[in-house]
């Protein structure tokens, strides 16, 4: 066996990357090597749902990093798929057999896309989109003009429907919840997302939840309720999961099959850390650990995972946010994420509206559109903990 990785990291996505890097700023020596299963350099997810779907970028403008960065950084690239841990022995074991040993290893593995548990959901002809693979799938699944069904009002969900909607497809986006993404952001919100995917020209069938996916003449036939909606191709935006099964395996802490981490990213087994949508992780700023799905976060604490491979003292306390695309408008989002018991919906000029969001008495989120000053004001008054009022 090869003498001991440095920093292992397993999975090739921005948390993996940032931790690689971050190793090596902060002046981390020895071997680096990152697991990656999709046998690329890793890459932007976010343009998947939005830019690229929608044909405005192509595939050559998704790398974060050239083709140079591992071999000037130090850094190899593992292609395979970690199957075991051992975190008594530090070892890391591929599907092809290989077993990798390491001193610190820092689990990316991201999470995947839910499949609703109704008959006719593993039918090809229902895709998914997280990865670039799913994203070349689905485009040679595309007719023009042709029809496409896209389950789920969440963001991802929303942003399909919409990047399809301008490729030329007929879209019909159906939810179970009465208002696009009302959940998490509130009716108030939400009804103002359902009016930008009308304006799209977007059917919209809400409030009725999906029993049975059928194929009959070459067509899907998609059961909601009373409604039942046709078409060849339907798109699941039904949620993620994390994939916490090598930490599981490992003996890792767990919280809802997210792997446990401190603020620093360490899990509860020596050596081994976590980042990005695979972790629940202490927020110092939020005083509670938190579970979050976006791009600049997983970045950030990839970047904090692999200072602290490195022996430096760094711990995260961002406030988690991302921006998303929705029918040519942009909303931008920061929040603790974990729940409100108050908003306050603020309408703007020409459009542009703040909802602001509390709980407990302080103010824990902020949505705005064409309000960037509310925006970034919203992200201190977080942050600072501000009283709601």
């Amino acid at each position: 066996m090869s003498p001991p990785f440095e920093l292992l990291v397993i999975g090739g996505g921005p948390a993996g990357l940032a931790a690689a890097r971050a190793f090596r700023e902060a002046g981390g020596r020895g071997t680096v090597a990152i697991i990656a299963d999709e046998k690329r350099m890793p890459y932007r997810r976010p343009p998947l749902t939005k830019a690229l779907l929608r044909g405005e970028i192509d595939e050559a403008e998704l790398s974060l990093e050239n083709e140079r960065w591992p071999s000037e950084n130090g850094v190899a690239l593992v292609s395979g798929r970690a199957v075991a841990l051992d975190a008594d022995a530090r070892t890391v074991t591929l599907s092809g057999g290989r077993e990798l040993e390491y001193v610190n290893c820092m689990l990316a593995t991201g999470a995947e896309p839910k499949w609703l548990p109704v008959a006719g959901s593993d039918d090809p002809a229902v895709r998914v989109v997280r990865t670039l693979d799913d994203v070349r799938e689905l485009l040679v699944r595309l007719r023009p003009g042709g029809d496409v069904i896209v389950i789920g009002s969440g963001f991802i969900g929303c942003e399909i429907a919409s990047s399809l909607r301008r490729r030329g497809q007929s879209v019909t986006l159906i939810s179970d919840e009465s208002l696009p993404n009302a959940g998490r952001l509130g009716d108030a919100a939400g009804a103002r997302i359902a009016e930008w995917l009308a304006q799209e020209g977007i059917t919209l069938t809400l409030g009725v939840a999906v029993d049975a996916i059928e194929r009959a003449a070459g067509r899907l036939s998609v059961t909601a309720g009373p409604e039942r909606v046709a078409a060849p191709l339907v798109v699941m935006a039904a949620g993620v999961a994390p994939r916490g099964e090598l930490a599981a395996g490992a003996g890792a802490e767990l919280n809802e099959g997210a792997v446990v981490v401190d603020s620093a990213m360490r899990t509860t087994l020596s050596g081994l850390l976590a980042a990005g949508d695979v972790c629940r992780a202490d927020n110092d700023a939020a005083r509670r650990p938190l579970r979050v799905e976006h791009w600049g976060d997983a970045l950030a604490q990839g970047a904090i995972a692999g200072q602290t491979a490195a022996g430096r003292t760094a711990a995260w306390g961002d406030v988690p946010g991302f921006w998303s695309e929705i029918g040519g408008r942009t909303l931008k989002y920061a929040a603790w994420g974990d729940g409100y018991d108050a908003c306050r919906f603020e309408s703007g000029d020409g459009g542009a509206f703040t909802v602001w969001y509390g709980r407990a008495g302080q103010v824990v989120g902020v949505l705005a559109h064409d309000s960037d000053d509310d925006y970034e004001r919203g992200q201190s008054l977080i942050a600072e903990g501000a009283a709601w009022g």
